[in-house]
Parts: C-alpha cells; structure tokens; sequence
C-alpha cells in the first residue's frame, strides 16, 4: 500500500492523532484512562500485547495472508515516518518566523522613543508663547468690551425715551404687533428703573398700551374681523398679560351650551331615517328644512373649533374634551336607539350621520384620533344591538308561548297547543333567519367603521346565538317549573286550571325543544340557498370556532346546543308524564283513601272515580295529539299460542274457579296465579319513552296502572271490596286497551292490580261472569245516554 492511497479522511485522522500524541499530555494522567479489556488489535492503545497480538496473528492467517499484512504495516510505517518527519518540518518553519517578527519588533521600538521626546518639548515652546499673547492683549481686550457694553447702554436708553412717540405712531397706523413688541423689549427696563429715572416714559407707555389694550379687545369681539386678525388681536393680549383666561372661559362656556342643541335627539333620527329610506318625499318637507338646520349647526360648530384653536392655541385639550364630549353623546343616543326594534338598515343611517359629523371635527381637530374614538364607541352600539336582536327574538318566543295560557283560559282557539307550538317555531327558525339577514346589512356596508368591525360583527353573532339558546334552553326549564319553586310558575298561570295549562305548557315546549334540535339548529347553520349566503360565513365560523376577539364564554357549537336541547326535550316530556301522573295519583288516592274498604257493600255499579280518571286521560289524549307527532304503529296483540297474559291470569278467575264459594278454594286459586307467573310470556312494561302520542300516552297509562296497583296493595278489602275493584278493572281495561299502543303490556298491569287486590282481600270471591258482565253494560248504556244528552 502506498501514501497516495490512503483515504483523506484516515489521512486526516492519523495526523491529528500524531500531534495529539505529541503536544498532549501522559496518558496516564488523563481523566479518562483507557479500557484494559480493549480489542487485540488495537495498536494504539496502552494495554495493546504484540506476542500475544503476533501469536493470534499466526495461527489465525495462512501465509499468504501474513505477507499481505506484512507489506501493509511496511507501507503504513512508511506513511508515519513520512507525516512525523513533515511535522517536524512544519514546527521548525513556525519557530524561524517568530522568532524573525521578534527581532524586527525590537529594531522598530528602539528609535521610537527619541522622537516622542522631541514632540514634547515642541508642544511646551507653543504653550508658553501662546500664554504671552495672551497677557499682553488683556488689558486692551477689557477696555473695548466696555465700551461696547456702554454703547448698547445708551442705546437702549435712547430706545426707552423714545418709546411713547413709538407706540403713538404705532397706534395711529395701527400696528399692533409692533407697538407689543416695543413695550414688550423695554419691560425688563421699565422694571428695573420704572419709578426713578424712566418714571415719565413708564407712565407715557403705560398710556399708550391701554389704548391698544381697549383696540385689541375690540378686535377680538367684532364679529366683522376675521379669524386671524381675531387670533392676532388675542395673542397681543396675552403678550401683553392680559387676563386672556377670562375671555376663553367665557367664550368656552358659551361653546359648551352649544353642544345642547347638537346633540341627536329622537326627531333628529326620525329625520334621518326618512330621509334614507325615501329622499323624494322630503322635497319642500318640514323635516328636510330641520335636517338642514341640524347640519348647519354643525358646520359652525366645526367653525368655531377651527377659530378657538386659532384664538387659543393651547386650547387643543379643552376642544378635544369637548369633540369628544359630543361623540360620545351622540353615540349613546344611537345606542339607545339600537336597543329598541329596528332594523339594521335604521341603525346604519343613524350611524353614517353621526359618522359624517365625526369627520367634519376630525378635519379640524387631527389630534383627538375622533376616528379611533368614534371606532370604541360604534364597536359598543352595534354590540348592543346585535344583544338586543336575540334579546327580542327571546321575548317573541316568550310570547308565541303565552299562547297556551290565553288560549286554554279564554278557549279563543280550538287548540290552543297546536296554536302555540307553530307560533314558537316559526318565532324559533323565521325570527333567527330574519337576524341572520339583518346582520347581514351591517357586513355588506362600505361604513369605514363597519368594515374595521366585520370579523367582530362575526363574534358577536356567534356570541348572540351562544347565548340565545343557552338562555332559551333556561327558560324552558324555567317555564316548566325545574329551575324554579313552583309558586313562580304558579303566579303566571293562577286559577283552578292553573296545574293544566302547566303540563300543557311543558308538552308544548318538549316539542319544541325537539324542533330546535332536529330542524332549526341545522337550518340556521347549514343555510346555503342564495339569499343566505351570509350564513355560510356564520356557518363557518361556527364550524371553526370563530377569530374569538371576545373573553367570555365558549365558541357556538352546534352539535352541543343540539345535545343539550335533545336533554331538555327528554327531561321536559318526562316531566310532562310526571305531571300528569301526579294528578291522577291525586285522583287514585282520594278513591282508596275515603271509603272503609273492609265494610264496603256489594257493587251496584262501576265507580264515579272511573269516569274521572278516563276523562282525565282523555284530555291528556287531546294534549297529546294536539303536540306531539304520531309514531309507527306497532300494537302488542296478544298471542294465544306462546301464553298471554290473559290466558294466564284472567282464566284462574273467570272459568272453572268462579264456582268455589268457600274461602279455602279462594285462597288456593292465588297459589295457582302465582304459579302460573313462572311459566307466563315475559312481558316488557316499562320502555324509552319516544316523542310520540302513542308512547307517551302508554306510558302515562302504564304508570296510572302501577299507581293503583301500588294503592290496592296497602288497602285491606273484603268481598264486597274486592269485588268493586274487580268491575271498575274489568271496566277500564277495554278503553285502556284503545288508548294504548301496547295491549299486552296494559293486560298484564291490569291483571297485576287484580291479583293485587286478591291478595289483599279477606274473602277473594270474585263476581261470577253474568253478573260483571250486566254491571259492565249498564255503565256503557248509561255512559252513552249522557253522551247523547250532552251533544
């Protein structure tokens, strides 16, 4: 192997290696020793063992192999002797031309010194001739700065004699400004000397600037002047010390009045707003002569700024002050106004007339930033009023739902629910779209302001329906009595219906409730018909989140307000059935409560209370299908096949066993009912309630049943007792049927009281079959008699 072989990099390496072997320090005294347990191999290394390396070497290689290892290591001991004898080389090359740069340092140094000497005693020969010219000079030098500080003397002494027939000559050529700055000059002097040797020209002067004093003050009153001889006149004044102050408060307070007739009052916007939406019927109009009227006083208002700052120049803070004093003002007039029921269109004519008004002031007034001011001001009134939108929209539903109470006092509507619930969903989706729109006027404007405020126009919007639904979804629960005692709610729908219309009302806003979820929360955020398409850019802000230049509350999320709507309309339709069932467990325990069940008397016919509780479920019945929509139609119709409910209990009651009088065959009979339990259809009772008429119809018919099932229970009947329960069952089970979706849930619960009140009974006999069936006829003849009577 030759050098010119090697690689650069391992070139590189062993030279850096070599040098580090050479300039560093004992190995032994390095913090970091090397390994003793290093490769075999490693030449380099203090541990490395040539016998033992040579003697592995040998018995691993063939002879060929060492040979080619042998001219290897020669070629490689070359190589160090080449680099070690070139390092050697360069060093002794460093060391000669340092060594040559001392030497010549040493040569330039040594006659330096020398010529610094020289330099120094030059600079003192200087110094001590300049120091001799200048004491030979003094003396003359003092003398000609006194006679030039006399000459000035007599000058000004001269000026100060001559002073009165200056200022006389002044006045007559009415030169104010000189006459100001003669006396001005000479008041150091008239100070100093005024009452001994320049008495008599003090007094003359002294005269003569009061007559130019009373000229300037008339100067500065006179309408006929202009603006800058009236600010020339002004500024004489207060050189003059001239109690100016005076004058600019007057003058500011009559400024200060003013702002009174300039504010925006509510004729001014009723102006304003006819003028926007139809110019041409203003033409020779009262109203367009006020209009104009307004302008002007605006136009002189600017004016008088521009004057004052003329007048007063250091009156910028008070005229800002004031500016600002009347955009302010005028702002929250536009405010108040953006709270009330208008339209954004209204609010913009509003806004671009205080606009224009602002820029007329900030034309003369660049230093109050009026624009910048008036941005913070309009960024309020439009907040508030894209506040007060969904504020009103909020009482539009508030009323739309007012409907159930006044239409089921008053019996104005035929019904009254269904009137109600499309008023509030068209307040819901018609009310939202129509702010939607509206807003969309204020995005579209080319108003400076507005343009500046799109992206927080944005925020607000998405802010407003944030809180829009969740204060809605408070009132829902608020109306329905969850939130609040219930004296509250009672106080709203006082009367002897006051407990109906409560649950009429929870009904109606269940719905309600299931609208917003299903319907208007996507219509409002997925509108993409051409006139909407400003609710694509709320809809995608929605969908983002938003820019959120606003601190409170989290981004509108439309899926969350759907969840939580979809959980207020689930609690409220609970509700609504827990409502109902409270007044039929009113109803069930005035019937078991009253009568002494172990001394009732034999059944002459079905009870009173039945006729209430099936009007009470009838008009629960007409609620519901006034509300709520109908579902598929899957009635449980008994299978006599797979045992139903009747078979398995009504059958032990009604057949063979009707003919047992005694007690002990009685009692036998309630063994084989629960007998038959165990080998019974399982039936499921109680299921998810739906939005439907017919699941929560059911529903309220399971829970009436189980209500009386749970009365019987802690009654103790006799015969008779018992068997009154029996007939008024038997009675209610065929219209329970009817109005029920599940058959054979409504047979099973119905069995269930009746086995209920077997159990609690002394004497279980139950009626024999003719006798329930005649009783159960004439209650249906009679009902129908009535019936006929009342229509």
């Amino acid at each position: 192997m030759s050098g010119d072989e090697v690689p650069l990099d391992e070139k590189a390496r062993r030279m850096r290696d070599l040098l580090s072997s050479f300039y560093g320090p004992d190995p032994s005294m390095s913090p970091n020793p090397p390994s003793k347990f290093a490769p075999f191999d490693a030449i380099n290394s203090n541990s490395f063992n040539a016998d033992h390396y040579l003697n592995l070497l040998i018995h691993k290689s063939s002879l060929e192999g060492l040979l080619q290892r042998h001219v290897g290591m020669a070629a490689e001991i070359k190589n160090l002797d080449t680099d070690l004898q070139m390092l050697v080389y360069e060093n002794y090359n460093k060391f000669i031309s340092a060594t040559d740069a001392i030497k010549r340092m040493n040569s330039n140094i040594m006659g330096m010194e020398s010529n610094m000497e020289q330099l120094l005693e030059k600079i003192k020969t200087v110094q001590s001739r300049s120091d001799g010219v200048n004491t030979s000079l003094f003396e003359k030098r003092e003398h000609i700065e006194k006679l030039h500080l006399t000459r000035n003397l007599l000058r000004k002494v001269q000026f100060i004699y001559d002073l009165p027939a200056r200022l006389g000559k002044c006045i007559k050529s009415e030169a104010y400004a000189d006459a100001v700055r003669f006396y001005t000059g000479a008041m150091p002097i008239f100070k100093a000397y005024g009452d001994s040797s320049f008495q008599d020209c003090k007094r003359a002067s002294e005269e003569a600037i009061a007559i130019i004093i009373k000229n300037l003050q008339g100067k500065l009153f006179s309408d006929s002047e202009s603006i800058q001889a009236r600010a020339e006149a002004a500024m004489l004044l207060k050189q003059l010390d001239f109690p100016v102050d005076s004058l600019k408060e007057k003058l500011f307070e009559k400024l200060e009045q003013s702002l009174g007739d300039l504010q925006l009052k509510d004729e001014d916007i009723s102006r304003c707003l006819l003028m926007s939406n139809d110019p041409s019927k203003l033409e020779n109009h009262p109203e367009s002569v006020a209009a104009t009227v307004h302008e002007a006083s605006v136009q002189e208002f600017v004016e008088a700024v521009r004057a004052y700052r003329v007048i007063f120049p250091d009156s910028d803070k008070q005229l800002i002050k004031l500016a600002q004093e009347l955009v302010t003002k005028n702002f929250e007039t536009g405010e108040q106004y953006g709270k009330k029921r208008i339209r954004a269109a209204d609010l913009l004519a509003v806004l671009r007339m205080i606009w224009k008004e602002v820029l007329q002031m900030d034309e003369v007034l660049h230093e109050s930033v009026l624009s910048e001011f008036s941005l913070e001001a309009v960024q309020i009134t439009v907040k508030h009023h894209v506040a007060s939108r969904f504020s009103h929209l909020l009482h539009d539903i508030s009323d739309a739902l007012a409907k159930v109470y006044v239409g089921q006092k008053e019996g104005m509507e035929e019904f009254p629910l269904q009137v109600a619930l499309g008023a509030s969903k068209k307040a819901v989706l018609q009310g939202s779209m129509d702010i939607l729109l509206d807003f969309r006027q204020l995005l579209d404007d080319d108003l400076e302001l507005l343009v500046k405020l799109r992206e927080s126009i944005l925020n607000w919007v998405q802010e407003g329906f944030q809180d829009f639904f969740r204060e809605l979804h408070g009132r829902f629960l608020l109306l329905s009595g969850r939130n609040n005692s219930s004296s509250q709610v009672h106080g709203v729908a006082e009367g002897t219906q006051g407990d109906r219309i409560l649950a009429s009302l929870v009904l109606v806003l269940a719905q309600l409730s299931v609208f917003i979820e299903q319907t208007a929360i996507q219509r409002i955020t997925e509108a993409n018909k051409p006139p909407f398409i400003f609710m694509l850019e709320i809809a995608a802000s929605f969908a983002g989140g938003g820019i959120r230049l606003y601190e409170n509350g989290p981004a509108f999320v439309p899926g969350e307000i759907c969840r939580s709507f979809r959980s207020a309309g689930e609690k409220l339709l609970h509700h609504y059935i827990n409502l109902r069932n409270q007044r039929i467990s009113v109803l069930l325990r005035k019937r078991f409560t009253t009568p002494n069940w172990v001394k009732h008397k034999e059944p002459r016919e079905v009870h009173m209370f039945v006729d209430l509780l099936l009007q009470e479920l009838e008009a629960i019945e007409k609620e519901v299908k006034q509300v709520l929509p109908q579902g598929l139609l899957r009635r449980h119709q008994r299978n006599d096949s797979n045992g139903s409910t009747n078979s398995s209990r009504s059958n032990p009651l009604r057949e063979g066993k009707l003919s047992r009088t005694n007690t002990q065959k009685a009692r036998s009979q309630l063994l084989e009912t629960h007998l038959a339990k165990l080998f019974k259809q399982k039936v499921e009772i109680f299921t998810k309630v739906e939005c439907t008429q017919e699941s929560v119809i059911t529903t309220i018919v399971k829970f009436s049943l189980k209500s009386l099932q749970e009365f019987v229970r802690h009654q103790t009947f006799n015969r008779s007792g018992f068997q009154q329960i029996q007939l008024d069952i038997q009675y209610l089970r065929t219209p329970l049927k009817e109005a029920a979706e599940n058959e054979a849930a409504i047979d099973f619960l119905i069995d269930e009281v009746s086995v209920a009140a077997a159990e609690r009974c002394l004497d279980p006999i139950p009626l024999e079959q003719p006798i329930l069936d005649k009783l159960i006829q004439a209650k249906l003849t009679k009902s129908l008699s009535q019936s006929a009577v009342s229509s």
